[in-house]
């Protein structure tokens, strides 16, 4: 037998065991996808759409820096005490899949300094297509894949692509520079991820990721139910 695996829908083994939202800790969503496809500006993006209504904080992951977490401090689109910087030191996937201390030390960090918090966003430092968050580090995940990146992207699968709870296609606005073709990549995404839900969008023209918020407000209602 080959030692590698080249099933893409195959997330391979998760070394922590998962557990539901319960009414003292918040609901953990991921946020994953390779370097540049526009994971630091998503999270701003629902940051500002729901930071109003939502009791919310953040985690960023960088290999060796701080400075997705320092832009979001200085885009204002939280107060600073809400959002922790982890440095991984290594490839962002070790740090979201297999040794989650550190992501579990923020979250608790945030948990402690914010009474009644109810989201953290864990946002990954850039990483491959076969780079997922530990179920025991994330309740829901999203995976931001870009149209920059090539139209050929989603039907390379990868468990990003295909076992996360959300895949984005994002920066469509660049589709016509970069010569990508929006409807073989969404149809490519919806035939690698079957059931599983698509959304294309531009942050150009939706600043506040509109569908993205209103799917994350879903899964806040659908856990909360389930806790």
């Amino acid at each position: 037998m080959h030692p590698v695996n080249f099933d893409p829908a195959d997330a391979g083994h998760d070394p922590h065991e998962a557990h539901e939202p319960h009414e003292h800790r918040a609901v953990r969503i991921g946020i994953g996808g390779p370097v540049g496809s526009g994971k630091t500006a998503l999270t701003a993006a629902l940051c500002r759409a729901l930071g109003g209504s939502v009791n919310l904080a953040v985690v960023t992951n960088d290999i060796y820096t701080t400075e997705d977490a320092d832009f979001l401090r200085a885009a204002g689109v939280l107060d600073v005490e809400r959002i922790e910087a982890v440095q991984t030191g290594a490839c962002p996937h070790t740090a979201i899949r297999d040794d989650i201390t550190a992501n579990l030390d923020a979250v608790e960090l945030l948990e402690h300094r914010i009474p009644g918090l109810e989201l953290v966003i864990i946002e990954s430092g850039g990483d491959n297509l076969t780079a997922v968050f530990s179920r025991g580090l994330v309740d829901r995940q999203i995976f931001v894949v870009d149209v920059a990146g090539g139209d050929k992207v989603p039907r390379k699968g990868g468990p990003g692509v295909t076992t996360a709870d959300l895949l984005v296609i994002n920066k469509t606005d660049l589709a016509p520079m970069v010569g990508a073709d929006l409807g073989v990549m969404t149809a490519d995404a919806h035939r690698m991820r079957g059931a599983l839900p698509v959304i294309s969008q531009s942050l150009v023209d939706t600043p506040d990721a509109p569908a993205v918020a209103d799917w994350v407000r879903a899964q806040l209602r659908t856990l909360a139910a389930v806790s």
